[in-house]
């Protein structure tokens, strides 16, 4: 049986991302070799299931697929357009890992975990203000609630310390609601900075990686799009937390306030 070389299965990959195939259509974005995927199909092809094998190659993914065939080109052609074709054609995925033995073939697809650094908090911070008054400059209806344009908000660092104490509680103690896990409250968080306030909300978010599609979320959630909305909030606090190894996880937080 005709052995099909990586190189040769990384070529029919891409010419069928980019034609499309079992009813998807072909997408135009690239697809990289990744060396740490392509230890996850060694382990894989060695019977490590295929998520532990991405774990422990250190890839660090948000989804991933895999395919494991034995044949020619042809075969490996058919399995790819009648098995793989979705996850093919997935413009958010990015990489691919190959390992070949033999007549048999195993391909991971896998999208990457591309959280924001935290050297970058200010710059998410300064973004995820500008989406938020970019949103408050317009009328919004929220679920069934109408909101009349509001005036833009203000960062305080203030509430950006109470929003980062929450978002670093939930990443550690591994939960995701706006009790903490001693039991405060987001009221109680901010007046523990020090800032006096007339009246506090608060937003939560758990997988985004961007401000863009943070604050996409929120928007799109009744009670989240309220709390934007708000005429009564003035200054925002903005922080997020993430892991920096095994299993991705990223907790976003938004503290709006008045001042007293």
């Amino acid at each position: 049986m005709a052995e099909v070389p990586p190189q040769q299965a990384l070529t029919l990959m891409r010419s069928l991302r980019a034609e499309g195939c079992a009813g998807h259509a072909g997408v135009r974005t690239p697809l990289h070799v990744s060396a740490l995927l392509n230890n996850a199909a060694t382990q894989w092809s060695h019977g490590t299931p295929l998520q532990t094998a991405i774990e422990r190659s250190g890839y660090r993914q948000d989804q991933s697929a895999g395919l494991h065939v034995s044949g020619d080109l042809q075969a490996v052609r058919t399995a790819l357009s009648q098995r793989l074709c979705e996850s093919l054609t997935d413009s958010d995925i990015s990489d691919a890992g190959i390992l070949q033995r033999g007549a048999d073939i195993w391909i991971v697809l896998a999208t990457p975990f591309a959280a924001p650094s935290l050297g970058a908090a200010g710059d998410v911070a300064a973004e995820v203000l500008r989406l938020v008054n970019a949103a408050r400059a317009r009328p919004q209806h929220c679920g069934h609630g109408s909101f009349a344009a509001a005036q833009p908000l203000q960062l305080n660092a203030l509430l950006s310390r109470a929003a980062q104490a929450h978002a670093d509680d939930m990443l550690r103690y591994d939960y995701f609601e706006h009790a903490g896990h001693d039991g405060s409250t987001p009221a109680q968080r901010v007046a523990d900075t020090g800032y006096s306030y007339r009246v506090v909300g608060e937003n939560l978010a758990f997988g985004p990686e961007s401000p863009e599609e943070a604050v996409r979320g929120w928007m799109a959630s009744p009670g989240h799009c309220q709390n934007i909305m708000d005429p009564r909030f003035g200054e925002l606090g903005v922080a997020f937390a993430v892991t920096r190894s095994g299993k991705p996880r990223i907790y976003w937080v938004q503290e709006f306030a008045a001042a007293h």
